[in-house]
């Protein structure tokens, strides 16, 4: 990672938050920086972050090595991935997305709606099951501010999937949200838990895919699968691992002033992945 070596390993625990603390706490000290998968440590929009409760409680279990969620990677880098996609064409102004959750990735939400994308953003649909679409940024923030506040308080298994729900057969209840988009963005578990059959032609900005997962999107009819973070040994990791592997190589953290530079220095190219004629 940035030209230096660096060990990574995956524990999982299938969703149980005391295991997790426990595998936290076991590493605490032993390793240059731990990466949270699965759960997000803060949300923000615009200027405001909301500390999700769950995973401060993980967070807190490590006193001395820095715990990192992939949030400060998405904000800098995930931006930066979408005005790429825009110059070589991946991306059109004037196409319709369906941001699966935006309050996660206000990054690259934001830099979708400065390219001249047309935003749907589903984070009350998908993450609560309230029909509720929402269309601009500032209604986003809105909403944010009135709801976050409580919601990051809730159990995170009732916000987001977690272990065995992530296997869960698809839920199509909300497939016209998906049938109308040209471009279906965000993280891939909401993506893959409520996609319908059928993608012909759509363009899919994601990560954590697995070569599976591409077979999936394949036979679905995607056209391109676009990952904010690199391809190895066949896919594409969250930004929390990555963003992880960045602290441990480079010394530097999220919150740093130069933790941008150093994200920009780093070497990081994103994955195309053209499955059919667009």
């Amino acid at each position: 990672m940035a030209g230096r070596p660096v060990a990574v390993r995956r524990v999982g625990t299938d969703g149980d938050l005391e295991r997790a603390r426990a595998v936290i706490a076991q590493w605490d000290g032993r390793v240059d920086a731990i990466g949270l998968g699965g759960i997000d440590l803060y949300l923000t929009v615009r200027d405001r972050r909301y500390v999700i409760r769950d995973a401060l409680r993980l967070k807190e279990a490590a006193r001395t090595t820095p715990v990192v969620d992939g949030s400060g990677l998405k904000a800098v880098w995930e931006p930066e991935v979408v005005r790429r996609l825009v110059g070589e064409g991946v991306l059109k102004p004037g196409q319709h997305v369906l941001m699966v959750s935006a309050m996660d990735r206000f990054g690259m939400a934001q830099a979708l709606a400065e390219a001249g994308l047309d935003l749907v953003m589903g984070d009350l649909i998908f993450s609560s099951r309230i029909d509720y679409p929402i269309r601009t940024l500032d209604e986003l923030e809105e909403l944010a501010r009135k709801l976050l506040p409580e919601f990051v308080k809730l159990p995170f298994t009732q916000l987001y999937p977690v272990g065995a729900a992530q296997e869960a057969a698809p839920d199509p209840r909300f497939a016209r949200y998906f049938d109308a988009a040209d471009v279906i963005a965000g993280d891939f578990h909401y993506i893959r838990r409520y996609m319908p059959d059928r993608l012909d032609g759509r363009i899919v900005l994601t990560n954590t895919t697995t070569a599976e997962d591409l077979e999936d999107l394949r036979r679905a009819g995607v056209a391109v699968v676009a990952t904010t973070t690199p391809r190895l040994d066949g896919r594409s990791f969250g930004t929390n691992l990555v963003e992880a592997a960045l602290v441990a190589a480079l010394g530097v953290l999220p919150e740093a002033e130069g933790w941008a530079e150093a994200v920009g220095r780093a070497g990081l190219e994103p994955d195309v992945r053209r499955l059919a004629p667009v």
